[in-house]
């Protein structure tokens, strides 16, 4: 008995896969439905009319952006003097409130001295060290949006609503 020789199945498959790939190719491509296709344009009109402040913050003006942090940045530090001017208003609060002030003070002091504790690591560990740890960061969270994204698409996307997109 001679054994079957794999190559021919194989070239079938391939020839008659080229075959419909020829043939379908060859196909007119459909119009889309007119309904569909004015509503599409209009769309596209009407997103590309749409004024700067109503787009993502990405495509504002340099100036606008600029503004915007200024103006967030400046939100935030009177929100802090806000907080620091009631503090001393009340003065030496009694119940609840002096209850939540000194634990707001405790967190001060603690937040405080892990930003020394950061300081004296920052400037005890070599610069190179530093940049390399961050590139090494940088690859290792580039691997794990990497990995999320294989599995998101082994897991959830369906192989027969993905467009063949192989020229």
């Amino acid at each position: 008995m001679s054994e079957p020789n794999m190559s021919e199945p194989r070239s079938a498959e391939e020839r008659l896969e080229r075959l419909f790939d020829r043939t379908l190719r060859e196909l007119p491509l459909r119009a889309a439905p007119r309904s569909l296709e004015a509503r599409v344009l209009g769309e596209i009109e009407r997103r590309a009319a749409r004024p700067w402040w109503r787009l993502s913050f990405t495509h504002w003006p340099d100036i606008a952006r600029s503004a915007f942090v200024l103006a967030s940045g400046g939100i935030v530090w009177l929100a802090v003097l806000e907080a620091i001017w009631a503090a001393g208003v009340l003065g030496s609060p009694r119940g609840p409130i002096a209850v939540s002030i000194s634990w707001a003070r405790e967190a001060a002091a603690l937040t405080s001295t892990a930003g020394e504790i950061l300081a004296t690591l920052g400037r005890a560990i070599p610069s190179a060290w530093l940049s390399g740890g961050l590139v090494v960061s940088a690859v290792l969270y580039s691997v794990l949006f990497g990995l999320a994204i294989a599995g998101y698409r082994i897991l959830y996307l369906d192989p027969r609503t993905l467009g063949n997109n192989e020229t």
